[in-house]
């Protein structure tokens, strides 16, 4: 009974995301003709026997692990870690009240993106500036405030940090234009597209699809009500589908994961997830919340392979009082590789839970993707690649076609520890 009840779940799954591929658009990615004819008669054997034997993932994983830091109050969130560029993207007259300590002026802004700059333009009409000296433009490679020059208290016009990707400040370029201030930016990556100035929610929403390219994103950690509060935050934003292992386990067995636990244990719920996890691991645009704790896939090493099939994102509680104690405990972590999750391409770390800063977290993973895919841009593509191959556990070392996992034994990759900065 438990081996039907099984099969049935995976097919159910199967079939239920078939057809909301289909209503929402959700696209499979192919796969190589070598792997339909390899696993044909593999899947029938994994049905029938439960799923029990599953490829063998490698002993020693590489940690594409950047350790990414911010900042966020209430709660504290810790995260350690295309457009065609010859066509102009335009954002039109944009209200920006900005915070600062001096007077700030309520004002709007035009911003444009060309192949290998940026271009910004303020209001600046009833201001009554009379040259260019009575303009402040301080700029970084992050940052940009821009002040009109008072006696005593400057008038803030605009100010962020970070903007929304690196800029080269000596060769800054603005000027006045009838009542706008304009000013241009030179990109240091000329082909990641800006779809604002600033790096915000809507910004990072916008810009991670060109940098996603539709590779799906799995959340993983102690709680599975984090993960998924997060995990419906980050759809909205991209337009991904939410998908919760823990209610396609219970709409199709009829019970609570927490009974299922009592009842059967741990292990027959990975085993059920692990299956879930496989019939979706081919679908694109997709953000995956996994359950939390030990008695999920995401609690076990030997049971990741599918999970590789996106970009996986560690939603960690911590106790640390401080940035760096965050990143010293992530680095003991990895270094001790007792806890799975350390198998994450970016964690963020979080002091405290609030759900009504679920969008806060969703943010900061957008800023670690962000950061990690553009320290390699060919990532998507290697994670295509290795869905089309089967998700046979190989990554990131992906094996050439005919490799066996089960025949070699585990494998062993090299690892490649990365480390990334950003600060908010």
């Amino acid at each position: 009974m438990e081996s039907i009840r099984f099969i049935n779940i995976l097919r159910l799954v199967m079939c239920q995301n078939e057809e909301r591929s289909k209503k929402l658009g959700c696209s499979k990615q192919p796969k190589s003709k070598f792997w339909k004819e390899q696993h044909k008669q593999k899947r029938t054997w994994q049905l029938t026997s439960l799923l029990s034997e599953m490829a063998a993932v490698p002993a020693r994983l590489c940690y594409l692990f950047p350790n990414f830091n911010f900042s966020l109050l209430k709660p504290n969130v810790l995260s350690l870690r295309s457009f065609s560029p010859s066509q102009n993207y335009y954002l039109r007259l944009r209200s920006c009240k900005c915070s600062s300590t001096a007077p700030v002026s309520t004002t709007t802004y035009e911003f444009s993106d060309g192949s290998s700059e940026v271009e910004l333009r303020l209001n600046i009409g009833g201001l009554e500036i009379r040259s260019s000296r009575d303009i402040l433009v301080d700029t970084n490679d992050t940052s940009l405030a821009i002040r009109v020059l008072r006696p005593g208290s400057p008038i803030t016009l605009i100010e962020t940090n970070p903007l929304f990707d690196r800029i080269k400040p000596s060769e800054t370029i603005w000027y006045i234009d009838d009542d706008q201030l304009v000013v241009n930016f030179k990109k240091q990556d000329p082909d990641l597209k800006w779809p604002d100035i600033m790096e915000s929610w809507e910004s990072l929403a916008a810009g991670s699809s060109q940098l996603l390219q539709g590779t799906s994103i799995y959340l993983v950690g102690e709680s599975t009500e984090i993960n998924q509060k997060v995990a419906q935050e980050l759809a909205t934003g991209l337009g991904y589908t939410p998908l919760s292992t823990k209610e396609l386990l219970e709409t199709y067995t009829k019970q609570t994961v927490d009974s299922w636990l009592l009842a059967e244990g741990s292990d027959s719920v990975a085993e059920a997830e692990s299956a879930v996890l496989e019939s979706i691991s081919s679908h694109a645009r997709a953000v995956v919340s996994t359950l939390g704790g030990q008695h999920g896939v995401a609690g076990r090493a030997d049971k990741w392979q599918h999970l590789y099939a996106g970009f996986t994102v560690w939603l960690s509680q911590t106790k640390a009082l401080d940035e760096d104690s965050a990143k010293e405990e992530t680095h003991k972590n990895v270094k001790d590789g007792i806890i799975t999750y350390t198998n994450a391409d970016v964690v963020v770390k979080l002091q405290g839970w609030d759900p009504a800063y679920a969008k806060s977290v969703a943010q900061a993973c957008l800023r670690a993707l962000k950061q990690l895919i553009l320290s390699d841009k060919k990532l998507p593509g290697k994670k295509s690649l290795y869905i089309r191959l089967g998700c046979r556990g190989d990554w990131p070392n992906i094996k050439p076609p005919g490799w066996d996992p089960s025949g070699e034994g585990n494998a062993t990759p090299g690892t490649q520890d990365r480390e990334l900065v950003a600060d908010i």
